[in-house]
């Protein structure tokens, strides 16, 4: 993805379901629980760079002991610099003798993250609240360890404020922050109702006092607290937590939007936003690591009793598509074969750019997410290659005109070539996020294979997606051109991206979009510029509407064009400005139609086609229309 984008946080949760002494013995280490959270976060890392967080809750502990700890910082390599400040505080007990490694329990009574329950956090950040107290793990304390509570999740909920307002009208003070202070506090007061409940009951029975807290916890049942916490959830989540007393869950939203899985053996099970990192981690087969079902929770009591219940009736499910193409890791084997597939699915409209004439095209990629899907159109375009190289020979042969030189002729010319153009010279530091500065790195960061492209070269470079096109237009063609072809074509392994998401990524502004202004661009070409005011209009007449009842107005814009035609107005937009280059450039998306193919199992393309899953898109796209027409910035859920 050339345009930088925020998006996709990643969690992991571990539960060790034998004594510390066991790993001590099996591994060599009271740590383990400790090192294998770092290796899994590690192994997300693409998933957030703006900050990390870790959290523990630790098993029969005493009365009077800390049972919970938690970490958190925004500070540059956040991951790392969390888990080396606690292994130094680790080494400092060790030093004065306080832990001794080979004894499991000063390790468990010393160091704050030797419990039996680990959850690790990787942000990246949609809220543009950037400080350590935005990162995840959430806390909602008590001095009841049923009513202590920590959350973490990748997860946008539309409705933020709706759940705000509940908690008001129940008498609470919410402190209005961020959506993850909303779904905590909506799953802490359905907690504490539970909590209290039970309390009341062996009170009344009269109860030992020293006994009702083993009761509680042996009682709670955490699929009905989030079956009554989530009933009126609208967004896209994976969210873990623990509770105090040694209880813990992980839950996904019914369409299955945001991607979780889940490896358990008699050791251990374990949570991550990514399958590969646990195949990783814990080196198993893709086979023995399953998907979390989408509208279900899976709970481990405190006494290690592990089982799953839906939390909400099943809905459609609607799996985000650019986990796919762009969010998610690529050595996971089934995403490494979607790529291609991408890639592959893009060849008829490659060969239509450069009139099937190979001999004089160059094919590369840039940014390097997209080597996959080169190496998906590579396969393409040769298996085309060589079906047409098959048909010449057999009518050459039919007709008696077969010899040497034709042969020669069809199979060393013409020949699709793939080289490497732009290459990554430094590491590109993605914390900078200003448009301004990006574009000014981003024409540092990439240098150019000179001598390889000639004048008469079309140059095809494969891009995984194209959101807002400034980075395309102010520094990758603008490095492409240096190259000087006659033409560049700039293939999109995404569609169109036409419309705002509100389940995660950070692209909730419509009017960046390229697609849009593209769009609006054709608009006023042919004098249509009306529409904008009637679609603003009709906006605003159902923006006091429930979300369920409102329509995508915005399509009508889109529907006055072809794909062909928004493309072609893209590429005068992004057209490079100040090179002596003056060639031919055009930019091709993939269809809707053959994405879904691509991605069978991964359909969720609301920010395509519009089509939200859940009434909260149809409001995000709705006020993110009204933002643009009155000229606000911001996001529009």
């Amino acid at each position: 993805m050339s345009d930088f984008l925020k998006h996709e946080c990643g969690i992991a949760m571990i539960r060790l379901l034998k004594p510390i002494s066991y790993y001590q013995e099996k591994y060599n280490t009271s740590l383990y629980g400790f090192n294998q959270l770092f290796l899994l976060m590690e192994k997300q890392h693409n998933r957030g760079q703006d900050g990390a967080g870790i959290g523990c809750v630790k098993l029969d502990v005493a009365p009077g002991q800390q049972y919970m700890a938690r970490d958190r910082t925004i500070k540059q390599n956040s991951l790392a610099r969390i888990f080396k400040g606690q292994l130094k505080a680790y080494q400092k007990m060790v030093d004065k003798g306080v832990i001794h490694p080979e004894f499991p329990q000063t390790v468990k009574d010393n160091f704050d993250y030797g419990g039996e329950i680990l959850l690790g956090h990787l942000r990246y950040g949609t809220s543009g609240v950037y400080s350590s107290n935005s990162c995840h793990p959430y806390v909602r304390q008590s001095n009841w360890p049923t009513k202590n509570l920590m959350l973490a999740g990748n997860f946008t909920i539309t409705n933020e404020k709706d759940l705000n307002a509940d908690l008001i009208n129940r008498g609470q003070h919410p402190i209005f922050g961020t959506d993850t202070q909303a779904v905590l506090e909506e799953i802490g007061f359905h907690l504490d109702e539970a909590h209290d409940a039970i309390y009341h009951k062996m009170r009344d029975q009269n109860v030992e006092g020293t006994q009702i807290p083993s009761i509680i916890s042996e009682q709670l049942d955490p699929i009905r607290i989030l079956r009554n916490a989530a009933s009126n959830w609208d967004g896209g989540y994976a969210i873990a937590g623990l509770i105090g007393n040694g209880d813990s869950f992980v839950m996904r939203d019914p369409q299955g939007i945001r991607p979780c899985f889940y490896f358990q053996n008699d050791e251990v099970i374990a949570f991550a936003s990514e399958r590969v990192a646990l195949m990783t981690i814990f080196d198993q087969p893709i086979e023995n690591v399953c998907e979390v079902e989408p509208g279900c929770a899976i709970v481990v009591k405190n006494d290690g009793k592990i089982y799953s219940e839906r939390f909400t009736e099943p809905r459609p499910i609607t799996p985000c598509s650019f986990e796919r193409i762009y969010f998610s890791r690529g050595n996971d084997a089934d995403i490494y074969s979607e790529r291609k597939a991408l890639g592959g699915a893009l060849l008829e409209q490659v060969v239509k750019a450069i009139d099937n004439n190979f001999a004089d095209s160059v094919f590369s990629f840039v940014p390097n997410t997209a080597e996959v899907a080169y190496y998906g159109l590579l396969d393409a375009v040769r298996l085309h290659r060589r079906k047409e190289v098959r048909d010449a020979l057999l009518a050459a042969q039919s007709s008696g005109t077969l010899d040497a030189a034709l042969i020669d002729e069809l199979i060393m010319g013409n020949w699709p070539r793939g080289e490497k153009i732009a290459h990554k010279d430094i590491k590109l530091r993605t914390f900078i996020s200003q448009e301004e500065g990006r574009a000014k790195l981003v024409s540092h960061v990439y240098d150019i294979t000179y001598g390889i492209v000639k004048e008469q070269d079309c140059l095809v470079c494969i891009d995984d997606s194209i959101v807002r096109g400034t980075t395309l237009k102010e520094s990758i063609l603008k490095i492409l051109s240096r190259t000087n072809p006659r033409k560049i074509v700039v293939a999109s392994t995404a569609p169109q991206i036409r419309y705002p998401d509100c389940y995660g990524i950070d692209m909730s502004e419509l009017g960046k979009f390229i697609a849009f202004k593209a769009t609006v661009e054709l608009l006023k070409d042919e004098g249509c510029s009306y529409l904008l005011q009637e679609v603003y209009v009709d906006c605003l007449a159902q923006a006091d509407k429930p979300s369920r009842e409102m329509v995508n107005h915005v399509k009508r814009i889109y529907d006055r064009y072809s794909d062909e035609q928004i493309s072609a107005k893209i590429a005068e937009l992004v057209y490079p400005k100040n090179v002596p280059w003056q060639g031919e450039l055009e930019i091709v998306f993939l269809p809707v139609d053959k994405m879904r193919e691509a991605l069978p199992n991964n359909n969720g393309d609301w920010y395509f086609t519009g089509d939200y899953p859940t009434p909260g898109g149809t409001a995000t796209v709705n006020k993110a229309f009204i933002n643009y027409f009155e000229n606000k910035s911001g996001r529009a859920y």
